[in-house]
């Protein structure tokens, strides 16, 4: 029996010591994976060896690495699990933390992902980093809240259920695409140890006129030119189509042996020999190639010496059909983090994703303009164009506000094309033109139209209304004029607004056939003087004498019929003198101004207007002495107020200013 436990015993210090060996190979295979970029790879590895490790410290080293690959393909939310597993076990990096909190700020987990930056934070306090992190949160609510004109839809027809992405457009046209895809169509049928998916390849997709849908995808080549049992792609080309530049991931027994470029021409639809672009050294690693406008430089992904951390954007210029002396693009577009899939619009603007500068999870979608001193400025695309998941690979119609990207945003079945749009803005003017005593819209007006940007048209109302497409950028002033009547105008801007917008106004003609009040004129009591909120009113009448140049107008100035006819006549005549004054210090022509008091002889006649805001009163009611003396103390009060007014008529339209000659010299 006692020999019996021994063998027992040893039997179980055997497995022990098997099963700590298995777990120790395992983890050397999976850090080798790691190391080298095989991601899938190792995760395969970590976890079995996670499985058969019994060491504590380990399985929480194993964890952490877990959550690394997990991140660094794309699958936040396992990383988030697995982060936490290693801060669970007790990881002793605060880097655990920060790297939580992006996967919680990727999965859109905000109140969560707040309090990990905190928890970072307390542990390296003022970390850029962490600080970074809490901005970003508040920056990409502010996003969402205030979303771009873009509009964004998946490409059901090109998407599969495996990985599609880096689109570029043949020609620059929007019929024809080429992209990346790991597709069962693909001719690499190994499963590759960074993805777990099978080898990409490029293919083409076009779309069809007729069913105004794209057609099912197709491999770009299938005689093993360019799509071999290698990875092929992330591509760009020439302005024709014709010669295109490619990423190629050789393999060596399923051993990755870094990423190159490759080039290649085209004739009659066939694809010559790729050559390799000789742009670093041959153990450098080169991806993600794009081409400048005029296809004179070549810019490129690479993690060569002499970037600024993770992988940089790259450029080189071209010779002869090569190109060398790579220069990075410096720190402005390079961060320690990874900037990838770059690509130059034909209108000079560099694209391209980041996992580093402030955005909203994941890569996201930057693009960087030039200033006045050639110093590059770098702005976040914003929602919907970029999302808590990964964003990349964009590329735009040639000369329009179209395009595809990549995305494995929510509700994408991993990386997925979408295209997106922005809408033309779309600005309208309409109006309707109104009688100001009346109040019907009036027919065969001519309303002007003057244009920051040289418009200078001319149009009737039809109907007493017009309407006019604006175009952006502009400022409009639009002027209304009619025979016997005063001029109206309006005004519209388009400057800087960022959505369409619908402008429209009322105009209102004041007719010339009777006295116009000039309202909130008053003065001192029983003076001529003129009280501070008068000079207000007055200027607007100002304006009015401006707008309508050839008027001559006769300025009227009445009393109550309170005191003496000749003591009212006397106040009137001065008060309009007085007004006439303030019209002329305002530089208008005296010529064109006459003063007239009228004392108490002229009682106002009731308006549509004066009738509808006092229920006492009716249209066309005279407020003589007599009438007054009829109403309540109340109403007398009010009529009385009406006739102490301020008016002018209009003399003449046919005015013409006249300058003295110059002097002769």
């Amino acid at each position: 029996m006692g020999m019996k436990l021994i063998r027992l015993a040893l039997l179980f210090l055997i497995v022990l010591f098997l099963a700590s060996c298995g777990a120790s190979k395992l983890g050397r295979d999976a850090l080798l994976a790691h190391d080298i970029g095989e991601y899938y790879k190792a995760i395969e590895k970590y976890r079995k060896a996670s499985r058969k490790e019994k060491d504590r410290t380990k399985r929480m080293e194993y964890a952490f690495s877990l959550a690394e690959c997990y991140r660094y393909i794309g699958d936040y939310e396992m990383a988030a699990l697995y982060y936490k597993n290693a801060i669970r076990r007790g990881y002793p990096d605060p880097i655990a933390i920060y790297y939580n909190a992006e996967m919680l700020r990727a999965a859109q987990d905000y109140e969560e992902a707040i309090e990990n930056y905190r928890i970072f934070l307390d542990s390296v306090p003022g970390d850029e980093r962490g600080q970074a992190g809490l901005e970003a949160i508040r920056k990409t609510q502010e996003w969402v809240a205030h979303p771009t004109r873009h509009i964004i839809n998946p490409i059901k027809e090109i998407n599969s259920r495996e990985s599609d992405y880096a689109p570029v457009f043949v020609g620059g046209r929007d019929n024809e695409v080429i992209f990346t895809s790991t597709r069962k169509a693909a001719t690499g049928k190994k499963e590759s140890m960074i993805t777990g998916q099978d080898y990409a390849d490029l293919f083409r997709a076009t779309f069809g006129i007729q069913r105004q849908k794209w057609e099912e995808p197709k491999l770009l080549e299938e005689n093993f030119v360019i799509n071999t049992g290698d990875e092929e792609g992330a591509a760009t080309l020439s302005s024709t189509g014709e010669q295109m530049i490619f990423t190629r991931c050789r393999y060596e027994k399923t051993q990755a042996m870094g990423t190159e470029l490759y080039s290649t021409s085209q004739s009659r639809g066939n694809w010559s020999e790729p050559i390799k672009v000789q742009i670093a050294g041959d153990s450098i690693v080169t991806a993600h190639p794009a081409f400048s406008p005029d296809e004179t430089v070549l810019y490129f992904v690479s993690d060569m010496p002499g970037g600024q951390g993770g992988k940089d954007i790259w450029m080189a210029q071209g010779s002869g059909g090569s190109f060398s002396n790579p220069v990075n693009l410096g720190p402005v577009i390079n961060t320690p983090g990874d900037e990838m899939f770059p690509f130059v619009r034909d209108n000079g603007e560099l694209y391209f994703s980041s996992n580093y500068h402030m955005g909203m999870g994941g890569f996201d979608i930057f693009v960087a303009n030039t200033n006045e001193d050639g110093e590059w400025v770098v702005n976040n695309m914003g929602s919907p164009m970029n999302s808590p998941g990964d964003d990349f690979g964009i590329a735009f119609v040639q000369g329009e506000n179209k395009g595809m990207f990549s995305s494995n945003r929510k509700g994408s079945r991993g990386d997925d094309l979408y295209s997106f749009l922005v809408p033309p803005k779309i600005f309208q003017a309409s109006g309707e033109v109104f009688d100001k005593e009346s109040g019907n819209k009036i027919d065969g007006v001519t309303v002007r139209i003057i244009g920051t940007d040289g418009t200078n048209l001319k149009m009737r109302t039809k109907n007493g209304k017009f309407q006019l497409k604006l175009q952006p950028e502009t400022e409009y002033i639009f002027a209304a004029f009619k025979d016997g009547y005063l001029r109206d105008k309006a005004a519209a801007n388009t400057i800087g607004l960022e959505d369409s917008k619908d402008f429209t106004f009322d105009m209102y003609l004041t007719p010339t056939d009777a006295p116009i009040k000039v309202e909130n004129i008053n003065y001192e009591f029983g003076s001529w003087e003129l009280l501070p909120e008068s000079k207000v009113a007055l200027d607007t009448l100002v304006q009015i004498l401006i707008f309508n140049p050839t008027i001559t107008i006769e300025l009227m100035a009445h009393t109550d019929h309170v005191g003496s006819d000749q003591f009212n006549f006397d106040l009137s005549q001065k008060r309009a003198q007085s007004v006439v004054d303030y019209l002329i210090e305002k530089g208008i022509n005296p010529q064109r101004l006459v003063a007239k008091g009228y004392g108490e002889t002229w009682p106002k006649t009731v308006t549509r207007e004066m009738a509808s805001k006092y229920d006492f009163l009716k249209r066309n009611d005279e407020l003589t002495e007599e009438f007054i003396n009829q109403l309540t103390p109340e109403q007398q009060g009010i009529a009385e107020a009406i006739n102490r007014r301020t008016e002018f008529r209009v003399l003449s339209t046919d005015f013409i200013q006249k300058y003295d000659a110059e002097p002769e010299r």
